[in-house]
């Protein structure tokens, strides 16, 4: 395990003071940046450690927030929030686009390696970053399977690797049907796994605790969910150049 160095940034997005986790691995040289987005609630410890997990293994990653600091323990204050986001591409877009541009200023981040991972909400963002056109090496989204508006698809120049629970009733078969069918239209070089009798949020610790029906933790299928994130970075985002 290598040494990584970690600091909270702040900056501005959605008419919010943004607060993200920035995790920069051991070494003086570029590497490759990954930001990571939180489920709806908000960004969290669990965020956190994946950032600096993927530190661990030389990547820069940024968990960036979605709410200006806060955490929705309360699913309706939760879904007042996150409902309007999601139905808003371009406050998705404006919200990736701060957060890309802090991994970025970071020295030690190259700009032409980055790669979106993202859960629920902040999957859509790493969805709206690549049909904003930004330059992409992968998006990996888990629950978060949006389609946005039509056509902009087109506009992902980069793999697209999707999870869900089959037993997740917020993302059905049929957004499941609607989403793989956008990015096949559009030409996208897509995935999607469908992990056996999860849930929504089943990648989450936390997911028990809370009150919404359809929710709930599933520890094998978080793993595997992990290691094929992981391997999509190997793939599309080498550690190597």
């Amino acid at each position: 395990m290598t040494t990584v160095t970690t600091r909270t940034v702040e900056y501005p997005a959605d008419g919010l003071t943004m607060i993200g986790h920035l995790a920069v691995p051991a070494g003086d040289g570029r590497a490759p940046g990954v930001l990571i987005g939180p489920e709806g609630p908000g960004l969290s410890d669990v965020d956190r450690r994946r950032a600096d997990a993927l530190a661990e293994s030389g990547y820069v990653a940024l968990a960036f927030d979605l709410h200006g600091g806060r955490w929705f323990a309360d699913p309706e204050e939760m879904l007042a929030r996150c409902l309007p986001l999601l139905a808003d591409p371009d406050r998705l877009r404006d919200i990736g686009r701060a957060a890309l541009d802090v991994l970025c200023a970071e020295p030690r981040t190259d700009p032409d390696r980055i790669a979106a991972v993202g859960y629920g909400t902040g999957g859509a963002v790493g969805l709206e970053l690549g049909r904003d056109g930004v330059d992409l090496r992968a998006i990996a989204t888990v629950n978060g399977l949006t389609t946005g508006r039509p056509g902009d698809s087109a506009r992902i120049r980069c793999p697209v690797w999707a999870g869900v629970g089959s037993e997740d009733p917020i993302v059905p078969p049929a957004q499941r049907e609607a989403f793989t069918a956008d990015l096949q239209a559009a030409g996208v070089d897509w995935r999607l796994v469908v992990y056996g009798g999860a849930l929504h949020a089943f990648h989450h610790p936390q997911a028990d605790q809370s009150p919404l029906p359809g929710v709930g933790h599933h520890p094998r299928h978080a793993q595997r969910a992990w290691h094929d994130v992981l391997d999509l970075l190997t793939e599309c985002l080498p550690l190597t150049g």
